[in-house]
């Protein structure tokens, strides 16, 4: 954790505070610095977990424009790809030691320190979807918890928010058909998070493994499946060159979130108005992101089935019966963990709820689809 007396440290909060509230604090024998000094922007050095390439990168570039607006060029954010620093999976370890200002990445990434993270993105599925859980973190004290679990039971320095709602995640890439739970027996597989404790359970193998890492293990054959997240990464990196089976639909990883990481002192120590653009530009860009996502993936789904050769399917009911039987089978152990079930409670109590208006409300949308373009669905 930073060393709060580190004297490199105090000057720059020094600057930071002083700069962006317009103070002067130079001799009056230097007039002319502070003024210099006070319109400087302040440079957030934010690494991603995603490489150069993902469309990821892009969306946590699409905050970083948001954020640079909103503060008339006050704040600027040095935006760095996964590997310029720190690895991946390291981001939250460089934003708690000062390394880095801020990341952009999942809490699954993290689920290695404490379980309990990878709640905040890929727990349990109790019915609710992305967009529901996402308000469970702003209206249902989400945010408080993972404040508790961050910074009292683990003692870490950084803020963090919840941004784009992703959309559930697909079962995945195989070599060969699935038609139930027996065909995936002894697979090695790639996933994160409590999502490898689901498939454990359910006979799988499974590695935890970066998006890079995904096609060079499988053409190595350390894995035999994986999942990453969406159509469009899937793409980027190679997936339909090393399997053409790709299953959507699944409850492993169904109501995930962008994590937002913040070094504690650094963001202390900014004016409260670039706190506030800093906080609401998650907000900002998770509209952003859903808009560009709802294009970019569909886009790329229908070049995966029309021009790649790929057999886009759903996962067999089997499967994902097993799957919610499984997170029930698996949660009484986890929730042993005083935190974890604290968490689990909230959530639990809040899809009840939430999932129950959500889903009385919904219409059918398949209905209504396969009316006006008969055939297409394959469900």
């Amino acid at each position: 954790m930073q060393n709060s007396e580190d004297p490199r440290q105090l000057s720059r909060r020094s600057f930071l505070k002083k700069g962006a509230l317009g103070g002067t604090v130079a001799a009056a024998s230097t007039l002319a610095a502070p003024a210099v000094l006070a319109q400087s922007p302040i440079v957030v050095k934010m690494q991603t977990s995603w490489p150069a390439s993902d469309i990821w990168q892009e969306f946590a570039a699409d905050y970083a424009t948001r954020v640079q607006e909103m503060s008339g060029g006050r704040l600027t954010i040095d935006l760095l790809p996964a590997g310029a620093v720190v690895g991946a999976f390291q981001v939250m370890d460089a934003v708690n030691d000062g390394v880095l200002d801020a990341a952009h990445s999942v809490s699954a990434y993290w689920y290695g320190k404490n379980k309990a993270a990878s709640l905040f993105g890929t727990g349990p599925v109790f019915g609710a979807s992305s967009p529901a859980m996402l308000a469970w973190f702003y209206q249902g004290g989400g945010d408080e918890l993972y404040r508790e679990l961050t910074q009292d039971v683990m003692g870490l320095n950084i803020y963090g928010f919840l941004g784009f709602p992703m959309f559930a995640q697909p079962f995945g890439w195989f070599k060969n058909p699935v038609n139930g739970v027996a065909d995936i027996q002894g697979f090695k597989y790639r996933t994160v998070g409590l999502a490898a404790d689901l498939f454990q359970s359910m006979g799988m193998s499974v590695a935890q493994l970066p998006g890079g890492e995904i096609v060079p293990a499988m053409e190595r054959g350390v894995i035999d499946a994986f999942e990453f997240n969406n159509p469009t990464s899937d793409s980027r990196f190679g997936a339909p060159d090393v399997a053409k089976n790709y299953y959507l639909s699944s409850y492993h990883q169904a109501s995930e979130q962008f994590e937002f990481l913040f070094n504690k002192d650094f963001f202390d120590d900014l004016a409260p108005d670039l706190q506030a653009i800093l906080k609401y530009g998650v907000e900002a860009s998770a509209t952003a992101n859903t808009s560009k996502a709802m294009r970019v993936y569909s886009e790329d789904l229908q070049k995966l089935q029309n021009e790649a050769g790929v057999s886009v399917l759903r996962t067999p009911k089997e499967i994902l019966d097993a799957q919610i039987k499984a997170w029930s089978d698996i949660l009484p152990t986890l929730e042993t963990d005083p935190m974890f079930k604290k968490i689990v409670d909230s959530q639990r109590v809040w899809a009840e709820q939430v999932a129950f208006y959500e889903l009385m409300n919904a219409p059918d949308y398949a209905l209504a689809y396969e009316h006006f373009f008969p055939g297409k669905l394959k469900l």
